[in-house]
């Protein structure tokens, strides 16, 4: 009686991310990935074929972004990672007491708010009208406003600022449980800070690394807003190709096709990642 008024318990508990797992995740994907195959012959006639994925290959701008979006998602993760780690290891390993929460809290803040209201405030920011523009006047270093918007370099900074929280978290997770005496041991032994940083703390810190890398990887690809409204002409994003097809060409076959192929990257890039770290996702995840 015990044991099934627990198991009836466990599945009650387990039911609300199920039905979640199952109706918002899975089924939208397999609706998605059956559109995709779709080919519309007329107003009221539906065939089958893969002319979606043949279009997506056959023209070059739907590839070259793709590509971009990619690459660029990586460099993007990688600088939040190099920016996101001297302030986990500062919050996780020098900060006692209250200013470790403090300098926590101050990190979530900016969160509070949504990723629109962040994208706003960095365009208010970059531009030619804006706070840096003003500063490099009054320092005397240009001689007019300097439009910093629509560049990759201001989409990059956005999409960082955006990801910073979600690689300083697991980063200082991780590096809260590592033993000081590691860390003395290693320079005891004769090595000096890039050696330890090599040998000893990027090794423990690998499952917080992986983990932020991660998601902000997959935040990165699948950004809208950023990438929109602080890119350029030339700064195009393979969401921006998503949204174009089904919200203003109706071309719900194709868009469903990017979908499916922005998927199938975010999770092979993934793959060779954990492949490439050593580590699983059960353990990356916890």
């Amino acid at each position: 009686m015990k044991s099934s008024v627990s198991r009836l318990s466990l599945w009650l508990l387990l039911t609300p991310f199920l039905l979640w797992i199952v109706l918002l995740v899975l089924l939208p994907h397999l609706q998605m990935l059956r559109v995709s195959f779709q080919v519309r012959e007329s107003w009221d006639t539906i065939a089958w074929g893969i002319e979606q994925y043949q279009n997506f290959f056959t023209e070059s701008y739907y590839w070259r972004t793709f590509v971009r979006t990619g690459v660029m998602s990586l460099f993007t993760t990688f600088l939040t990672l190099i920016i996101a780690f001297p302030i986990a290891w500062y919050i996780a390993r020098l900060a006692r007491g209250r200013s470790k929460g403090i300098l926590f809290l101050a990190c979530l803040i900016p969160f509070w708010a949504s990723e629109l209201v962040r994208t706003y405030g960095w365009m208010i920011l970059l531009r030619e009208s804006g706070l840096f523009s003003s500063w490099l006047q009054a320092l005397g270093w240009v001689d007019g406003p300097v439009e910093m918007l629509y560049n990759d370099v201001a989409v990059i900074i956005g999409l960082v600022y955006n990801g910073l929280l979600f690689m300083v978290v697991p980063l200082v997770t991780t590096l809260d449980g590592m033993d000081e005496n590691l860390v003395e041991a290693g320079y005891d032994l004769g090595g000096g800070h890039g050696t330890v940083l090599r040998e000893i703390v990027v090794p423990w810190a690998m499952p917080g690394i992986v983990s932020g890398c991660i998601v902000v990887f997959m935040l990165t690809l699948g950004s809208y807003l950023t990438p929109v409204l602080m890119g350029g002409k030339d700064s195009a994003w393979f969401t921006e190709q998503i949204f174009t097809q089904f919200i203003t060409r109706f071309n719900w076959e194709q868009g469903a096709a990017l979908g499916v192929l922005l998927l199938v990257l975010s999770s092979l890039i993934v793959w060779l990642g954990l492949k490439i770290s050593g580590q699983s996702l059960r353990k990356v995840m916890g």
